[in-house]
């Protein structure tokens, strides 16, 4: 999970462990919606996740908004240039 509440941040590892953020985030406290955040590769990572938590734990767990757009990521050491990254967040919401 990350500091502000309620917003996952997908990178690189698994999708089974952000999908057990997920259920973490919905079953540890009276919260409604959770939101990944993902750039780039890790994208595919944030949809498998959603998908193994919506399918196989919490049947009644469904997607409210997904966002997409592109970030303007600072040029790395050695590069001239910035670069732009895709990115997504989607929003899950219990009832």
């Amino acid at each position: 999970m990350s500091r502000e509440p309620n917003i996952i941040y997908v990178g690189r590892k698994l999708a089974m462990n952000y999908a057990m953020a997920i259920i973490t985030g919905f079953s540890g406290s009276n919260t409604k919606e959770i939101t990944l955040k993902a750039r780039g590769q890790a994208i595919s990572t944030a949809v498998d996740a959603v998908e193994i938590a919506r399918h196989r734990f919490m049947k009644d767990l469904s997607i409210g908004k997904i966002t997409i757009g592109t970030e303007e990521m600072p040029p790395r050491e050695g590069e001239s240039r910035s670069r732009n990254v895709s990115m997504m967040e989607i929003t899950l919401i219990i009832p």
